[in-house]
């Protein structure tokens, strides 16, 4: 009897120390995946200039008709693409130069640039027009500068939109065009002043959209690259202040874990110790009738 209970109390305590390891395991391979950031004020350069500066490019290929399966109709998509690359950098004027050559090398454009900062907390940021076949070389190359913080690509279909913006174009062209043929015929000076407004607020919005639709053009096609660098020393940090972090936050939950364990058996316990007197009283009760 005394072996099986030596036998049982082994088992649960071998059970009990190897969830406390599996947790310290845990945590400590948990710290070398999570970044420290020094720094975490966050720019809102980009969200600023997001609605001031759109780049769009166009792929041309072909594809099988709805209606007719042999035939192959010719698509020009239009499209936006954005990559975000955030970097933090030791040697920031030795990168921030490299970062200025890869620009270079791959003919792509600055478009916005924010510089601030003093001397070790310096930060960069870039709004870059690449030339869409130029994209994946040049973010490649960026995202081998500095120690990476968070990359990430967005490709937007905007196809649509562009069709929208010149189907308004040609309903307004038509509308000027009918306001223009109206003045021809004369009339009273009253009304003639109402089309010359009239034709005059459709030279503005036509304006507008000439800007808008001249961002889709073949020789304005760019991809944008947003890269930021920020300025900071690479924190390096020890094993054994690693093993402490991780033994302080595993003998924290590990407590925390046996507590409710604790409870929750103490809990069903009480329930089941209830349902055993029930059926004891009922059984008495039984016994009486």
């Amino acid at each position: 009897m005394k072996s099986k209970f030596k036998g049982r109390l082994f088992k649960l305590i071998a059970f009990l120390l190897i969830m406390f390891l599996i947790l310290f395991l845990f945590r400590l391979c948990y710290g070398y995946t999570k970044s420290i950031d020094t720094n975490p004020r966050q720019t809102r350069f980009f969200e600023s200039i997001s609605n001031t500066k759109r780049n769009y490019a166009s792929k041309k290929y072909e594809m099988k008709s709805a209606s007719n399966t042999q035939a192959l109709v010719s698509v020009d998509q239009k499209y936006e693409k954005i990559a975000e690359i955030s970097a933090k950098s030791s040697a920031f004027d030795k990168e921030e130069k490299l970062a200025r050559e890869r620009v270079k090398k791959y003919k792509a454009l600055i478009q916005f640039e924010q510089k601030s900062g003093n001397k070790g907390q310096r930060k960069l940021n870039l709004l870059i027009g690449v030339p869409p076949e130029n994209f994946d070389s040049l973010y490649h190359d960026l995202i081998a500068i500095g120690k990476i913080n968070a990359k990430q690509i967005t490709k937007k279909d905007k196809t649509n939109e562009y069709k929208e913006l010149n189907a308004r174009k040609n309903s307004l062209e038509k509308i000027r065009s009918s306001l223009i043929d109206l003045k021809s015929k004369g009339g009273k000076i009253d009304e003639f002043m109402q089309l010359e407004n009239r034709i005059l607020e459709i030279e503005q919005q036509l304006q507008g959209l000439g800007v808008s639709l001249g961002d889709f053009d073949d020789e304005n096609e760019f991809c944008t690259v947003q890269f930021s660098l920020q300025e900071g020393k690479e924190i390096k940090i020890s094993f054994m202040h690693r093993v402490k972090v991780a033994l302080e936050w595993t003998i924290k939950y590990y407590l925390m874990l046996m507590t409710l364990l604790f409870f929750l058996s103490l809990f069903a316990y009480l329930i089941l110790l209830s349902i055993e007197k029930l059926k004891i009283l009922e059984r008495t009760v039984n016994k009486k009738e």
